[in-house]
């Protein structure tokens, strides 16, 4: 069973509550449209992996604000990968279909650590190197629905359980996953860095 760890507490998520669309350059990167109000999608747990894996279709990634849930509320703040398959959803939305098979397959989250969450999440940002090059910048500044925004939406819609995840929507920069690639992603709240954790990317077996 997959968990995540902060404050030397275990959690086990039952879900990953997605958000999509919130960053207005990363809309336009896709060619999508505006969808003019929240977007949300869940991700079962057993789609948390350690490993940052590429399967062996086409995979894009998106680095996300990431928190963890306790009690009804936000107590611990990380960086999430959201992995699509691009080619299986793009065939699914052809055919006005559900596409959780390009969303939701194993080992399409992968998480930091979490570290406690600082005063206000205005200040928050990420970004991500690849291979030291600036691929990912952008927080909660660029966001169309802010995090307190997003938490009263979900909760008109699903129950928050204890140890579970809402990942924020990506900022522009997203690309393929290449194996061997080494990805690089740090949060910060102003000019202070939260965290920052590496990840390799391996192919999937």
């Amino acid at each position: 069973m997959p968990t995540i760890s902060f404050d030397d507490q275990v959690f086990i998520p039952s879900k990953i509550v997605c958000v999509g669309r919130n960053y207005v350059k990363h809309i336009e990167e896709l060619n999508n449209s505006d969808p003019g109000e929240l977007v949300l999608f869940i991700k079962p747990n057993s789609s948390i992996s350690e490993r940052l894996l590429c399967p062996s279709q086409r995979c894009r990634f998106e680095t996300e604000i990431t928190l963890l849930m306790e009690g009804g509320k936000p107590v611990a703040v990380g960086l999430g990968f959201d992995l699509t398959l691009v080619e299986v959803q793009q065939r699914l939305k052809a055919k006005s279909l559900p596409w959780e098979k390009s969303k939701a397959f194993d080992g399409s989250a992968v998480f930091s650590s979490f570290v406690a969450i600082p005063n206000s999440f205005d200040t928050l940002w990420l970004q991500l190197e690849i291979n030291g090059v600036l691929r990912q910048k952008g927080g909660v500044a660029e966001m169309i629905h802010k995090p307190a925004q997003i938490l009263k939406e979900v909760g008109l819609h699903f129950h928050l359980c204890d140890g579970d995840l809402v990942m924020t929507g990506t900022p522009h920069g997203v690309a393929d996953l290449v194996v061997g690639d080494m990805f690089v992603a740090s949060l910060w709240s102003g000019h202070d860095k939260l965290l920052a954790q590496e990840w390799l990317v391996e192919a999937s077996t």
